[in-house]
Protein backbone atom coordinates (compact mmCIF):
# COMPACT_ATOMS: atom_id res chain seq x y z
CA UNK A 1 0.00 0.00 0.00
CA UNK A 2 2.67 2.35 1.03
CA UNK A 3 5.16 1.76 -2.14
CA UNK A 4 8.30 4.19 -0.88
CA UNK A 5 6.89 5.52 1.86
CA UNK A 6 6.78 2.06 3.72
CA UNK A 7 10.86 2.23 4.66
CA UNK A 8 10.04 5.60 6.69
CA UNK A 9 6.95 4.85 7.81
CA UNK A 10 8.05 1.21 9.20
CA UNK A 11 10.97 2.91 11.37
CA UNK A 12 9.21 5.85 12.93
CA UNK A 13 6.36 3.18 14.24
CA UNK A 14 8.68 0.12 14.90
CA UNK A 15 7.01 -2.16 12.35
CA UNK A 16 9.13 -5.22 11.39
CA UNK A 17 8.89 -8.54 9.53
CA UNK A 18 8.55 -10.85 12.77
CA UNK A 19 6.31 -8.75 14.78
CA UNK A 20 7.16 -5.95 17.92
CA UNK A 21 4.64 -7.73 19.98
CA UNK A 22 3.41 -11.24 20.16
CA UNK A 23 4.13 -11.66 16.57
CA UNK A 24 1.78 -8.89 16.27
CA UNK A 25 2.91 -5.30 15.08
CA UNK A 26 1.87 -2.25 17.42
CA UNK A 27 2.45 1.16 16.20
CA UNK A 28 4.65 2.84 18.53
CA UNK A 29 6.74 5.77 18.22
CA UNK A 30 10.29 5.43 20.26
CA UNK A 31 12.38 8.06 18.41
CA UNK A 32 12.53 11.80 17.32
CA UNK A 33 11.15 12.76 14.25
CA UNK A 34 13.15 15.34 13.43
CA UNK A 35 16.00 12.52 13.62
CA UNK A 36 13.70 10.60 10.86
CA UNK A 37 13.25 13.29 8.41
CA UNK A 38 17.31 14.13 8.37
CA UNK A 39 18.01 10.34 7.84
CA UNK A 40 15.26 10.10 4.66
CA UNK A 41 16.18 13.44 3.16
CA UNK A 42 13.16 15.12 4.73
CA UNK A 43 11.93 18.74 6.26
CA UNK A 44 9.74 18.42 8.96
CA UNK A 45 6.85 19.74 6.93
CA UNK A 46 7.49 17.28 4.01
CA UNK A 47 7.49 14.27 6.72
CA UNK A 48 4.15 15.63 8.63
CA UNK A 49 2.40 16.10 5.28
CA UNK A 50 3.35 12.53 4.18
CA UNK A 51 2.12 11.11 7.54
CA UNK A 52 -1.28 12.55 6.58
CA UNK A 53 -1.22 11.21 3.48
CA UNK A 54 0.20 7.50 4.94
CA UNK A 55 -2.87 7.25 8.09
CA UNK A 56 -5.42 8.48 5.23
CA UNK A 57 -4.30 5.76 2.92
CA UNK A 58 -4.13 3.05 5.85
CA UNK A 59 -7.38 4.24 7.98
CA UNK A 60 -9.11 3.88 4.26
CA UNK A 61 -8.76 0.23 4.15
CA UNK A 62 -8.81 -0.49 7.72
CA UNK A 63 -12.84 1.05 7.53
CA UNK A 64 -13.68 -1.33 4.76
CA UNK A 65 -12.77 -4.64 7.97
CA UNK A 66 -15.59 -5.49 10.30
CA UNK A 67 -15.35 -3.21 13.14
CA UNK A 68 -14.16 -4.73 16.70
CA UNK A 69 -16.76 -4.76 19.59
CA UNK A 70 -16.82 -1.13 21.62
CA UNK A 71 -17.42 -1.18 25.24
CA UNK A 72 -17.84 2.42 25.61
CA UNK A 73 -20.27 2.34 28.77
CA UNK A 74 -18.98 4.91 31.56
CA UNK A 75 -18.31 3.39 35.22
CA UNK A 76 -18.74 5.17 37.67
CA UNK A 77 -16.19 3.72 39.91
CA UNK A 78 -12.99 4.08 37.23
CA UNK A 79 -14.33 7.36 36.75
CA UNK A 80 -14.17 7.99 40.59
CA UNK A 81 -10.50 6.64 40.28
CA UNK A 82 -9.62 9.00 37.67
CA UNK A 83 -11.05 12.14 39.04
CA UNK A 84 -9.54 11.39 42.44
CA UNK A 85 -6.55 11.02 40.30
CA UNK A 86 -6.65 14.30 38.67
CA UNK A 87 -7.60 16.17 41.33
CA UNK A 88 -4.62 14.70 43.49
CA UNK A 89 -1.96 15.53 40.69
CA UNK A 90 -3.23 19.47 40.70
CA UNK A 91 -2.77 19.48 44.19
CA UNK A 92 0.65 18.32 43.73
CA UNK A 93 1.69 19.90 40.08
CA UNK A 94 -0.34 23.37 40.75
CA UNK A 95 -1.25 22.51 36.62
CA UNK A 96 -4.80 24.17 36.08
CA UNK A 97 -5.67 22.20 33.17
CA UNK A 98 -6.16 19.11 35.72
CA UNK A 99 -8.15 21.23 38.52
CA UNK A 100 -10.30 22.02 35.20
CA UNK A 101 -10.36 18.12 34.64
CA UNK A 102 -11.43 17.00 38.02
CA UNK A 103 -14.46 19.81 38.60
CA UNK A 104 -15.93 18.91 35.20
CA UNK A 105 -15.69 15.50 36.01
CA UNK A 106 -16.99 15.61 39.34
CA UNK A 107 -20.05 17.78 37.92
CA UNK A 108 -20.70 14.90 35.44
CA UNK A 109 -20.86 12.51 38.59
CA UNK A 110 -22.79 14.86 40.36
CA UNK A 111 -25.43 15.22 36.96
CA UNK A 112 -25.25 11.70 36.21
CA UNK A 113 -25.30 8.89 38.30
CA UNK A 114 -26.25 10.88 41.81
CA UNK A 115 -29.54 10.95 42.80
CA UNK A 116 -31.45 13.02 45.27
CA UNK A 117 -31.85 10.49 48.30
CA UNK A 118 -27.44 9.45 47.66
CA UNK A 119 -27.95 6.40 45.39
CA UNK A 120 -25.43 5.96 42.48
CA UNK A 121 -25.87 4.61 39.29
CA UNK A 122 -23.08 2.05 38.30
CA UNK A 123 -22.85 2.48 34.54
CA UNK A 124 -24.24 5.07 32.28
CA UNK A 125 -24.37 5.17 28.13
CA UNK A 126 -26.40 7.15 26.11
CA UNK A 127 -28.67 9.22 28.81
CA UNK A 128 -29.26 6.43 30.61
CA UNK A 129 -28.51 3.81 33.22
CA UNK A 130 -29.68 0.17 33.71
CA UNK A 131 -27.48 -1.01 37.32
CA UNK A 132 -27.67 0.03 40.96
CA UNK A 133 -24.39 1.21 41.86
CA UNK A 134 -21.86 -1.56 44.03
CA UNK A 135 -19.82 -0.39 47.18
CA UNK A 136 -16.43 0.12 44.98
CA UNK A 137 -18.59 2.92 43.35
CA UNK A 138 -19.89 4.64 46.28
CA UNK A 139 -16.37 4.17 48.01
CA UNK A 140 -14.43 5.42 45.16
CA UNK A 141 -16.83 7.85 44.63
CA UNK A 142 -16.59 9.72 48.32
CA UNK A 143 -12.80 9.39 48.05
CA UNK A 144 -13.07 11.16 44.90
CA UNK A 145 -15.62 13.83 45.99
CA UNK A 146 -13.01 14.46 49.27
CA UNK A 147 -10.27 15.05 47.29
CA UNK A 148 -12.33 17.71 45.20
CA UNK A 149 -13.33 19.09 47.95
CA UNK A 150 -9.55 20.02 49.63
CA UNK A 151 -8.45 21.51 46.11
CA UNK A 152 -11.69 23.52 45.86
CA UNK A 153 -12.84 24.04 49.38
CA UNK A 154 -15.99 23.95 47.32
CA UNK A 155 -18.42 22.59 50.44
CA UNK A 156 -20.80 21.09 47.65
CA UNK A 157 -18.04 18.01 47.17
CA UNK A 158 -18.01 17.47 51.31
CA UNK A 159 -21.73 17.39 51.26
CA UNK A 160 -21.88 15.05 48.35
CA UNK A 161 -19.40 12.51 50.18
CA UNK A 162 -21.02 12.57 53.68
CA UNK A 163 -24.88 11.85 51.43
CA UNK A 164 -23.34 9.21 49.72
CA UNK A 165 -21.65 7.49 53.07
CA UNK A 166 -25.01 8.13 55.07
CA UNK A 167 -26.71 6.10 51.96
CA UNK A 168 -23.92 3.29 52.30
CA UNK A 169 -24.67 2.66 56.17
CA UNK A 170 -28.30 2.64 54.95
CA UNK A 171 -28.04 0.26 52.39
CA UNK A 172 -24.85 -1.55 52.57
CA UNK A 173 -23.51 -2.06 56.38
CA UNK A 174 -23.69 -5.07 58.20
CA UNK A 175 -24.06 -4.17 61.85
CA UNK A 176 -22.74 -7.80 62.99
CA UNK A 177 -18.98 -7.73 61.50
CA UNK A 178 -18.75 -3.88 61.31
CA UNK A 179 -18.31 -4.20 57.66
CA UNK A 180 -19.84 -3.54 54.48
CA UNK A 181 -21.63 -5.93 52.10
CA UNK A 182 -20.47 -5.35 47.97
CA UNK A 183 -23.97 -4.88 46.85
CA UNK A 184 -27.25 -3.12 48.71
CA UNK A 185 -30.13 -4.41 50.35
CA UNK A 186 -31.99 -2.79 47.34
CA UNK A 187 -30.71 -5.33 44.74
CA UNK A 188 -32.38 -8.51 43.75
CA UNK A 189 -31.07 -10.96 45.99
CA UNK A 190 -27.94 -13.57 45.55
CA UNK A 191 -27.38 -17.51 46.36
CA UNK A 192 -25.01 -15.41 49.36
CA UNK A 193 -24.39 -11.63 49.28
CA UNK A 194 -20.18 -11.30 49.21
CA UNK A 195 -18.07 -8.69 50.89
CA UNK A 196 -14.46 -6.83 49.60
CA UNK A 197 -11.95 -6.83 51.88
CA UNK A 198 -8.82 -7.53 49.91
CA UNK A 199 -7.35 -4.72 47.31
CA UNK A 200 -6.69 -6.01 43.62
CA UNK A 201 -6.12 -4.41 40.72
CA UNK A 202 -8.41 -1.42 42.26
CA UNK A 203 -8.60 -0.25 45.87
CA UNK A 204 -10.92 -3.04 47.77
CA UNK A 205 -14.25 -1.55 48.33
CA UNK A 206 -14.37 -2.19 52.26
CA UNK A 207 -10.71 0.01 52.60
CA UNK A 208 -12.01 2.68 50.40
CA UNK A 209 -15.24 3.08 52.13
CA UNK A 210 -13.01 3.21 55.64
CA UNK A 211 -10.82 5.84 54.41
CA UNK A 212 -13.80 7.60 53.75
CA UNK A 213 -15.04 7.38 56.64
CA UNK A 214 -12.10 8.34 58.83
CA UNK A 215 -11.04 10.95 56.48
CA UNK A 216 -15.45 12.55 57.68
CA UNK A 217 -15.21 11.68 60.60
CA UNK A 218 -12.02 13.66 61.22
CA UNK A 219 -13.89 16.90 59.12
CA UNK A 220 -17.45 16.55 60.23
CA UNK A 221 -16.34 15.69 64.09
CA UNK A 222 -18.05 12.47 63.83
CA UNK A 223 -16.45 10.04 66.86
CA UNK A 224 -18.39 6.81 65.52
CA UNK A 225 -17.07 7.32 61.98
CA UNK A 226 -13.48 7.36 63.12
CA UNK A 227 -14.35 4.25 65.16
CA UNK A 228 -15.67 2.35 63.10
CA UNK A 229 -13.08 2.74 60.44
CA UNK A 230 -10.28 1.76 63.14
CA UNK A 231 -12.40 -0.98 63.94
CA UNK A 232 -12.46 -2.20 60.25
CA UNK A 233 -8.63 -1.42 60.12
CA UNK A 234 -8.13 -4.11 63.19
CA UNK A 235 -10.33 -6.46 61.58
CA UNK A 236 -7.34 -7.09 59.04
CA UNK A 237 -4.41 -6.40 60.48
CA UNK A 238 -3.89 -9.78 61.53
CA UNK A 239 -3.42 -10.23 57.70
CA UNK A 240 -0.92 -7.93 56.96
CA UNK A 241 2.17 -10.09 57.41
CA UNK A 242 1.09 -12.68 55.11
CA UNK A 243 -0.73 -10.76 52.49
CA UNK A 244 0.72 -7.48 52.81
CA UNK A 245 0.50 -7.16 49.11
CA UNK A 246 -3.37 -7.47 48.52
CA UNK A 247 -3.72 -4.74 51.69
CA UNK A 248 -1.98 -1.69 50.30
CA UNK A 249 -5.05 0.69 50.51
CA UNK A 250 -5.78 -0.71 54.41
CA UNK A 251 -1.87 0.76 54.94
CA UNK A 252 -2.30 3.92 53.77
CA UNK A 253 -5.58 4.11 56.57
CA UNK A 254 -3.17 2.36 59.24
CA UNK A 255 -0.61 5.34 58.69
CA UNK A 256 -3.22 7.94 58.86
CA UNK A 257 -4.86 6.25 62.39
CA UNK A 258 -1.17 5.66 63.79
CA UNK A 259 0.09 9.68 62.75
CA UNK A 260 -2.67 10.18 63.75
CA UNK A 261 -3.55 12.49 60.87
CA UNK A 262 -3.09 16.33 61.26
CA UNK A 263 -6.15 18.72 59.98
CA UNK A 264 -5.26 22.05 58.22
CA UNK A 265 -7.90 24.48 58.49
CA UNK A 266 -7.09 27.42 56.17
CA UNK A 267 -9.82 30.28 56.72
CA UNK A 268 -9.63 33.91 55.08
CA UNK A 269 -9.78 35.45 51.74
CA UNK A 270 -6.00 34.01 50.67
CA UNK A 271 -6.92 30.39 51.57
CA UNK A 272 -5.97 29.55 47.34
CA UNK A 273 -2.46 31.20 48.29
CA UNK A 274 -1.87 29.21 50.91
CA UNK A 275 -3.01 25.84 49.85
CA UNK A 276 -0.50 26.49 46.89
CA UNK A 277 2.23 26.96 48.72
CA UNK A 278 1.53 23.88 51.05
CA UNK A 279 1.42 21.81 47.74
CA UNK A 280 5.76 22.41 47.61
CA UNK A 281 5.37 19.79 50.03
CA UNK A 282 4.81 16.04 50.39
CA UNK A 283 2.55 15.91 53.38
CA UNK A 284 0.60 12.73 52.95
CA UNK A 285 -0.72 12.60 56.55
CA UNK A 286 -2.16 15.72 55.83
CA UNK A 287 -5.97 16.79 55.14
CA UNK A 288 -7.23 20.03 53.98
CA UNK A 289 -9.92 21.93 54.74
CA UNK A 290 -10.99 25.63 54.59
CA UNK A 291 -12.95 28.78 53.22
CA UNK A 292 -12.61 32.14 52.18
CA UNK A 293 -15.39 33.24 55.00
CA UNK A 294 -17.69 31.63 57.40
CA UNK A 295 -18.51 27.89 57.04
CA UNK A 296 -20.86 25.68 58.62
CA UNK A 297 -18.36 22.75 58.81
CA UNK A 298 -18.37 21.65 62.03
CA UNK A 299 -14.37 21.60 61.62
CA UNK A 300 -14.24 25.57 60.26
CA UNK A 301 -16.91 26.96 62.84
CA UNK A 302 -16.14 30.60 64.71
CA UNK A 303 -12.92 30.68 62.94
CA UNK A 304 -13.17 33.12 60.05
CA UNK A 305 -12.01 37.15 61.15
CA UNK A 306 -12.66 39.72 58.81
CA UNK A 307 -9.75 40.36 56.24
CA UNK A 308 -7.72 37.96 58.04
CA UNK A 309 -6.18 34.48 56.93
CA UNK A 310 -5.72 32.24 59.35
CA UNK A 311 -4.32 28.19 59.45
CA UNK A 312 -5.32 25.67 61.75
CA UNK A 313 -3.39 22.75 63.19
CA UNK A 314 -5.72 20.08 64.66
CA UNK A 315 -5.75 16.52 65.51
CA UNK A 316 -8.98 14.59 66.17
CA UNK A 317 -10.88 17.81 67.01
CA UNK A 318 -7.72 19.13 69.17
CA UNK A 319 -6.58 22.72 67.77
CA UNK A 320 -2.93 24.52 68.17
CA UNK A 321 -3.12 28.12 68.36
CA UNK A 322 -3.59 29.56 65.02
CA UNK A 323 -0.93 30.98 62.88
CA UNK A 324 -0.50 33.40 59.33
CA UNK A 325 2.06 31.61 57.49
CA UNK A 326 2.79 28.03 55.89
CA UNK A 327 6.25 27.85 57.61
CA UNK A 328 4.90 28.51 61.35
CA UNK A 329 1.94 25.72 60.19
CA UNK A 330 4.54 22.79 58.45
CA UNK A 331 6.64 23.31 62.09
CA UNK A 332 3.63 22.71 63.83
CA UNK A 333 3.54 19.44 61.91
CA UNK A 334 6.69 18.36 62.51
CA UNK A 335 8.06 19.50 58.96
CA UNK A 336 11.17 22.16 57.91
CA UNK A 337 9.13 25.64 56.56
CA UNK A 338 11.00 26.89 53.34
Amino acid sequence: LLGEDATWFMELYNVTEEGNWEEQNILYITQEETELAARHGMTMEILQQKKKNVKSLLLGVRSKRIRPGLDDKILCSWNALMLKGCADAYHVFGEESFKVMALKNARFLADKFMKTDGRLDRNYKNGRSVINAFLDDYALTIEAFISVYQISFEPEWLARANKLMDYVFQYFYDEKTKTFWYTSSLDKALVARSKEMTDNVIPGSNSSIAKGLYTLGLLYYKSDYIELAKKMLENVASNFEQNSRFLTNWTQLLWQVLGPAYEVAIVGPAWEDKLKQFRKYYLPNVIFLGSAGESDLPALANRFEEGETWIYVCQEEMCMRPVETVKEALELIGEVGG
